[in-house]
This record gives structure tokens, C-alpha cells and sequence, in this order.
């Protein structure tokens, strides 16, 4: 595959022992064998995706259509609707197509700052909710329907707005009707956290110049393996979410670190937290994702995780880096002894040493540590490594006896933002 998964360093003395492994993998067994009950009667979606390439064909005129006319692309959406998206489009190479950006929030103040930078002429806008009532989506949307509308009228808006949506007669579908907006079908039978493999992430990043084909193939490649494997051991996602789980219930281990030693792979982290939260606390269980980025993190958390509470799980992510980039010049460092040991050395070599010595110092300290070494931080072992966490999250719920699919105690935050607008109507400013 285009990874490489180790846990030589989550086990051992202070870590698991190879018969609280043992036990953990025979749960796991368990969830494999659903999501292959999954796969093979079609009742989850999610894993036919891999495998598909009659949806992104469909998807090509829209492709074409932003690139050819937009300079900026604005996509609407929170949560699930943006991070996979964003996860991909951080893959893109320069290449002289539209900008994508990527408007999560309510902020007034960005949004107003994006907006006075934008030609609207040149601008697209794809609005993204699978349930079509999303209220942070829904203001983002209204917002844009109002400047469009003032700069371009009701046919450019036609013209430049595409909406992602479940295709039922919920709000967002029937606003994008009313103004004539393309309505692409967002499957109701995958949640946005899982969706990033659909073209809820592929089209944005398509847009980009991101090869989505090849983000398929490398997701395809894990799940074949995962639904081949006989043994749990021999699935990296299976293997991953026993030691996840048995580290969580055997060592009180409360919070699992993702940090990715690549800029590239800083929203990927982003993603997985979501994932990961959002799939796994219920009824009191679920560890907490922390998102990292080396070397940055070495700089803001690593003293904590050395030296603080041993209650943490780490997965450094690598990829090949020795040799690559700027080589400093030895001449330059021929009067400062103390930097000789950069002498003639890349930035790539320090990436590397740093990564291998942060995930020493950790196992020394007795810390859980699992490295994942990428092929290379490109479209196919991106799409591998989404598709690992996406099935090692689902059997660890199996696992934990929770379901990855819902979200029940979101919805009273939503109770309560519902009611202080209804209770401020008509105080604003």
C-alpha cells in the first residue's frame, strides 16, 4: 500500500501487552466482518465509493465550467461539508485555475474581508449542506445571494452558484430552485464526516487541480485489504483501532495526537479531529483528537506530552523528505561552529531527523507511539490514508458499542443558538 503503519511502540512495558492486543483484535474481528456485511449488501455507501468513477465523470462539465470562468471559488459549508474538501485542495500544485476558499464560519468581519477582495464576476460560489438547513450554511448562503444579487442579478447568480444537497425539499434545495441554481445530489446515505471521498470533497479539489481519480484509487487500495484480511493484524485500520480502544480502556489513555510532520497534511489533521471526535463521543466514551504539525508542535506541546500527564496516544505521520529542498551553503557556516552540523544539509534532512527524534523521545518516555510513513504526500496516498482513518473510526465504534454515524448532542447547542436569535430579534444594531 502507499503507507506504512508501525505499533512496535505502543506496546511493551507501560503500553499494551501482547495479550490485552490479542483481546482487542478479537473485537476488531468483529467490526471487519460488519463493514464486509456493509460492503457486500450495499447498505453503507461510503464503501462503494472507491470503486466508482461514473460519478466523477458526471462532475466533469461542472469542473470544467469554474475553471473556465472563475478566477475565485467560494465554497459554503461547516464541519463535514469543508474539511474533507480542504484536506485535498491542500494537495494542489500552482496551476492557474481558481482560488478556493473555504468560508466555515459566521465571521462578519472575514467574510466582509473577503468579499472587498473579490471580483464577483469571476467568482463561483458551491454551497454545501447534506441536510439543507444547516443554519451557519444557510446565513453564509443568503449573505452571498444578496451581493450576487446586487452585482450580477438572479441569471448570474444561476450561472455561478452551484448547491450540494440531499435531494429531498429541504431549504437550501428549494432557495437554489427558486433562483434557478444547478442542485447536485449530496447521497443521503453518507454523513458529511465520511463524505470526503463523494463529491462533497472530490469536486472543490477537482477544481483545484487535484487528480480525484487517483485520490479513489489509493482509498480503494485500503479498503480492498481491509476487507480481504482474514486476520485483524493483517488490516492496518483494524490493527489501528484495537490499539486505539485497548490503550483507551486498559491504560486510561484519554487522548489520541495526530501529528503530521508535512504542511501539506496540517488539514488532513483537521480533518481527522473531526472524524474522530465527532464518530466517537457518546455515552461517556471516545478518546480526544489533538491536531499537530512538526516541527511546529515540537515548539508548543511536546514539553507537555514528555513531561505532562502520560495520558496521550501519538501517530506521527511522515513522508520521504531527506534530500528534498534548499541545501544550505558549508562556506557560509565555516566561522559558526555551532551550526556545522547544518553544513550542506536540506530542509528535507532536518524534517526527517526531527520527525524520527520526536517519535523517540516519545517511546522513550514511555508513550504510545504509531508511525504512519507515506509514499509521498500526493493524491493517492492522501486518499489511502482517508480511507484508513474512516474505517479504523468505524470499527473502533464497533468496538466502544457506539454508533459513528450520529451526532445526537450537537443538536442542543443548535436549541439554544435557535432560541438567543429568536430572543435578540430586533435588539441588533
Amino acid at each position: 500500500m502507499s503507507y506504512k503503519q508501525s505499533i512496535d511502540n505502543c506496546l511493551g512495558e507501560g503500553r499494551l501487552s501482547e495479550a490485552q492486543l490479542a483481546g482487542a483484535l478479537g473485537q476488531a474481528r468483529l467490526g471487519l466482518a460488519q463493514l464486509r456485511a456493509w460492503h457486500g449488501d450495499g447498505s453503507l455507501p461510503l464503501l462503494a465509493l472507491p470503486g466508482r468513477r461514473d460519478d466523477l465523470e458526471a462532475l466533469s462539465p461542472v469542473i470544467a465550467s469554474f475553471q473556465e470562468h472563475c478566477t475565485d471559488i467560494l465554497v459554503l459549508g461547516t464541519g463535514g461539508s469543508s474539511l474533507g474538501g480542504r484536506a485535498l485542495c491542500a494537495l494542489a500544485q500552482p496551476h492557474g485555475g481558481p482560488r478556493i476558499h473555504f468560508l466555515e464560519n459566521v465571521d462578519p468581519w472575514r467574510f466582509a474581508q473577503l468579499f472587498d477582495s473579490l471580483d464577483l464576476e469571476r467568482t463561483g460560489v458551491i454551497a454545501i449542506s447534506k441536510s439543507g438547513g444547516t443554519s451557519e450554511t444557510m446565513m453564509q448562503f443568503l449573505a452571498c445571494l444578496k451581493r450576487f444579487r446586487d452585482s450580477v442579478g438572479d441569471a448570474g447568480i444561476a450561472r455561478r452558484f452551484t448547491v450540494i444537497t440531499e435531494p429531498t425539499g429541504n431549504p437550501l434545495h428549494r432557495l437554489a430552485d427558486e433562483f434557478a441554481i444547478p442542485c447536485l445530489d449530496h447521497d443521503p446515505g453518507i454523513g458529511g464526516r465520511f463524505s470526503v471521498l463523494s463529491l462533497v470533497g472530490l469536486l472543490p479539489a477537482a477544481i483545484a487541480g487535484v487528480d480525484i481519480g487517483a485520490v479513489r484509487d489509493g482509498a480503494a487500495e485500503v479498503l480492498e485489504a481491509a476487507l480481504a484480511a482474514d486476520d485483524p493484524k493483517d488490516s492496518a485500520p483494524a490493527l489501528g483501532a484495537a490499539v486505539s480502544v485497548a490503550l483507551a480502556r486498559e491504560h486510561g489513555v484519554s487522548a489520541t495526537v495526530f501529528m503530521a510532520y508535512a504542511d501539506g497534511l496540517r488539514e488532513t489533521a483537521l480533518w481527522f479531529r473531526q472524524l474522530w471526535a465527532e464518530s466517537l463521543g457518546k455515552q461517556g466514551r471516545g478518546t480526544t483528537p489533538i491536531d499537530a504539525v512538526g516541527t511546529v508542535d515540537q515548539h508548543s506541546q511536546l514539553q507537555l506530552w514528555l513531561d505532562g500527564p502520560a495520558d496521550k496516544m501519538f501517530t506521527i505521520v511522515t513522508a520521504p523528505s531527506l534530500g528534498q529542498g534548499d541545501r544550505t551553503d558549508p562556506a557560509m557556516l565555516s566561522r559558526i561552529p555551532e551550526l556545522d552540523w547544518l553544513a550542506g544539509r536540506t530542509l528535507g534532512d532536518l524534517l526527517d531527523a526531527h520527525a524520527r527524534g520526536t517519535a523517540d523521545a516519545l517511546a522513550a518516555a514511555g508513550r504510545p507511539v504509531r508511525t504512519m510513513r507515506l509514499d509521498a504526500v500526493d493524491a493517492p496516498s492522501l486518499g489511502a490514508l482517508l480511507m484508513h482513518f474512516m474505517l479504523e473510526t468505524i470499527i473502533a465504534a464497533h468496538m466502544m458499542g457506539v454508533n459513528p454515524f450520529d451526532q445526537p448532542a450537537v443538536e442542543q447547542g443548535k436549541i439554544r443558538a435557535r432560541a438567543y436569535m429568536d430572543e435578540t430579534r430586533g435588539t441588533e444594531r
